[in-house]
């Protein structure tokens, strides 16, 4: 479970910072940052802050109300253009900086998820492996950005509604290849990633297999 032990290591503002939207095919990579103060840190829903991947889709969004009512919060995003121009590790660590500048808090430590440190950030950071298991405040991120990139693509489901974002979010699932093959991508949608590439390039997200491409 997670809980403050980082936090308690610095004397002052110190957030959790989590990304989520590295894997999919279509849409942006969205971070989250998140400073939990002292004061409100004993809030009854605060125990059941953890890893967005473990959580149901109605602790969720409840969760993300809570924190989003309580603490000080923001997130950053990186579009499919970028992503394809800098590529997805970059962009990932981009967005997260974006999340940090947008809370214009003065923080003397940021916690991340992951092994890697976005560079130029405005205050010294940590990276923690797995973090999101072990700080709050990297738990409520990651849930933050969660439900802040999930209801992004649900609503572009509405406008383009073949590829099955309101399920699979725009990871490359069955539904989603299948609409690529019949009806072709989209401004969303990462030219760099493998399925995406290949259709661009063979007219079909799986490389023929005589291919030497």
């Amino acid at each position: 479970m997670p809980d403050f032990s980082l936090e308690n290591d610095f004397e002052g503002p110190v957030c959790g910072l989590d990304e989520v939207g590295r894997g999919p095919l279509a849409g942006p990579v969205v971070a989250a940052c998140v400073y939990i103060p002292d004061e409100l840190r004993a809030l009854p829903f605060v125990c059941d802050i953890r890893d967005s991947k473990t959580l149901s889709e109605k602790k969720l969004a409840a969760l993300y109300e809570q924190i989003t009512t309580h603490f000080v919060w923001a997130t950053g995003e990186k579009s499919p253009s970028e992503i394809d121009k800098i590529n997805i590790l970059q962009a990932s660590l981009k967005a997260m900086a974006a999340a940090l500048d947008a809370t214009t808090m003065p923080y003397v430590h940021a916690l991340i998820d992951g092994n890697k440190i976005p560079a130029n950030l405005s205050c010294p950071a940590t990276a923690v492996v797995k973090g999101d298991a072990k700080s709050v405040s990297i738990a409520a991120a990651s849930i933050v950005a969660k439900v802040t990139r999930d209801r992004l693509m649900r609503a572009l489901h509405e406008q383009y509604p073949h590829y099955g974002w309101d399920s699979n979010v725009g990871y490359p699932s069955k539904a989603h290849l299948a609409g690529i093959d019949a009806h072709g991508i989209t401004e969303h949608h990462r030219k760099s990633f493998g399925p995406v590439k290949n259709f661009i390039a063979f007219g079909s997200t799986r490389k023929p297999l005589n291919s030497a491409a």
